[in-house]
């Protein structure tokens, strides 16, 4: 079992890990409330990984469930402790979405990050001015007016976000997929976008990032919404789908869902250009912006 350093991974391998010692031990959700004293809702909202739980809580909860492997005890009383931690968003927590909260949480230890992107950049790839520029047209959206304050605190957000999950020692393996279209959109205007694309050329020469652009020439493509893939280090952890539209955000675990996701990214990416195509189409639409 790989360490886990964030609540968030925290908190969802512990859901995970106390649900297989509940059905390990026999017991009903019902069952093992009565006996802990809980409310029904409480023994839920753990399981589901909505709330974190206690250290002792988790002692007395696997005491119940006769677990006497002293090791695995160990691992998921850390795992309580870990998924208490107060991490470097918590205290952006009551402006975020929590769906987009959690995104966070998952994505400073994913392994590796699949984006498709119909008509911007990713936020971990933007320019400083582009991503305030992406930012402020969000906030005109029904589903998310935001002020002049919430504006900034969103880009706050997302160029520290750059910063926790690029300039990791073990950085994940990036792989976006962007609709033409988006090199196109003059978000922030036609200097800030050629900025970005600049910017979009050199990122698509670093280690471990790949990049396809999906030609407008693609004629048997069905329309789709963001969404990013989420893989992990460690088989305990299943792979997440984060979605983000106007009016919400989701994260789905449900493995049928995400496979769905994962072979949509699959053959979004075999439409594409290839990533020498992709880099030289990027750059000539920026050359074309002055």
């Amino acid at each position: 079992m790989t360490t886990v350093h964030g609540p968030t991974v925290g908190r969802r391998r512990l859901r995970s890990a106390l649900r297989r010692a509940r059905d390990a031990a026999g017991l009903t959700q019902e069952q093992v409330a009565a006996a802990m004293d809980w409310s029904l809702s409480k023994l839920i909202r753990i399981e589901a990984g909505s709330v974190s739980i206690s250290t002792n809580d988790v002692k007395a909860l696997l005491g119940h469930y006769r677990m006497t492997d002293q090791q695995q005890v160990s691992e998921m009383v850390e795992l309580a402790r870990v998924s208490r931690r107060r991490a470097w968003w918590s205290q952006y927590k009551d402006a975020l979405p929590s769906a987009y909260a959690s995104y966070i949480g998952l994505e400073t230890e994913a392994s590796k990050l699949s984006f498709f992107q119909p008509s911007g950049i990713p936020g971990l790839l933007q320019t400083d001015s582009y991503a305030r520029a992406a930012v402020t047209a969000a906030s005109t959206t029904i589903g998310d007016t935001m002020d002049a304050a919430q504006i900034e605190v969103r880009h706050a957000i997302r160029m520290r976000r750059q910063k926790e999950v690029l300039d990791r020692t073990d950085r994940p393996d990036i792989d976006v997929v962007l609709d033409e279209a988006a090199l196109h959109r003059q978000t922030g205007g036609p200097e800030v976008l050629r900025e970005q694309l600049l910017h979009l050329a050199d990122v698509c020469r670093m280690p471990r990032v790949t990049i396809h652009v999906l030609p407008f020439t693609v004629g048997d493509y069905a329309p789709q919404g963001p969404f990013v893939i989420l893989r992990f280090p460690d088989d305990d952890d299943s792979d997440v789908v984060y979605l983000e539209g106007v009016l919400a955000q989701d994260v789905i675990d449900r493995p049928a869902d995400v496979a769905v996701y994962g072979q949509t990214f699959e053959r979004m990416r075999e439409m594409s250009l290839n990533p020498h195509e992709s880099l030289a189409k990027i750059t000539k639409v920026a050359g074309q912006l002055g």
